[in-house]
């Protein structure tokens, strides 16, 4: 695999985006699903995407909020994941953890509040302290994305029925994907909406083969390979590759924990050696400034 050329692609993310020919600041503007799926079908030449895991925590901003997406795409295009969780009145909210003391003011478990109760809550950064920023609905976060970026909704304890009306009630099959981890899971939003696009844990060779039997057209689907490099990556990276279908490896818990720029910027690069074409980080402007100074050195 060439690393210049990787590189270099990878490093056009800093100053351009195209989806469909047109260049909208750092916003990423899908026309159709068309052109969703062709933004993450593989190809030597194209980009490599840079996914901010929960939006960022960079400079201040609190996790899993409009604000803190609003801030990486005044940077740079990128595209986010983040998760749905239930209110005790059964509207979705976009939250990671199950219950609120680690990044709100509030305490005890999420699923036992309202929304009326939950939306005075105040939403704290990656220093523990508080914002002004507070908990979205996920309608909220979908209307934000619309014309601007990719979302892609993993799954915690909303269920797949209420989440697939959500993305049809806003129309927003073209830009959004969702997370899963069985082919039953991919099956269902397969059949509800045929252009559904999916981010597949796909760790081994006999899995990824399992989601190709059952069906769904590989330009629909991009592979979560894991967390770390090892033995197979490469390989696995190749023959998922050879589908058309991108790689995608989250670093929140790896290699954006490494202590120097030096040691997460080798990790970066062999990432990207070995196949991925996806990465998913904490820190999407961090990662898209280290690259970028390593190509001007």
């Amino acid at each position: 695999m060439n690393q210049r050329r990787y590189f270099f692609s990878l490093l056009l993310l800093s100053f351009v985006f195209c989806v469909h020919g047109q260049v909208s600041k750092n916003y990423l503007d899908f026309k159709n699903s068309d052109a969703y799926h062709n933004f993450y079908q593989h190809k030597v030449d194209k980009p490599v995407i840079i996914q901010g895991h929960r939006g960022t925590v960079e400079s201040g901003f609190p996790e899993s909020s409009i604000a803190a997406m609003e801030y990486v795409l005044s940077k740079m295009p990128a595209v986010f994941e983040i998760d749905p969780r239930l209110t005790r009145d059964s509207v979705i909210v976009v939250f990671h953890d199950a219950t609120l003391e680690r990044t709100t003011n509030g305490t005890g478990k999420l699923i036992d509040y309202t929304w009326e109760e939950l939306k005075k809550l105040k939403l704290k950064n990656k220093q523990g302290e508080l914002t002004s920023y507070r908990i979205n609905t996920l309608a909220e976060v979908l209307e934000w994305a619309r014309g601007k970026t990719a979302l892609v909704l993993d799954k915690k304890d909303v269920p797949l029925p209420m989440i697939a009306g959500i993305i049809r009630k806003h129309n927003a099959n073209s830009y959004v994907s969702n997370m899963v981890r069985s082919v039953e899971d991919a099956l269902f939003y397969y059949n509800d909406e045929p252009d559904r696009m999916l981010s597949v844990s796909m760790r081994t060779p006999e899995v990824f083969h399992s989601y190709i039997e059952a069906g769904i057209p590989p330009k629909q689907m991009f592979a979560c390979i894991g967390t770390e490099l090892n033995e197979q990556t490469s390989a696995l990276c190749q023959l998922i590759a050879a589908s058309g279908m991108r790689c995608l490896m989250a670093t929140a818990s790896s290699y954006d924990k490494l202590p120097t720029e030096k040691e997460r910027t080798v990790a970066y690069r062999k990432i990207i050696q070995s196949g991925v074409s996806i990465i998913e980080t904490d820190y999407p402007v961090q990662l898209m400034e280290i690259l970028y100074k390593k190509r001007k050195n």
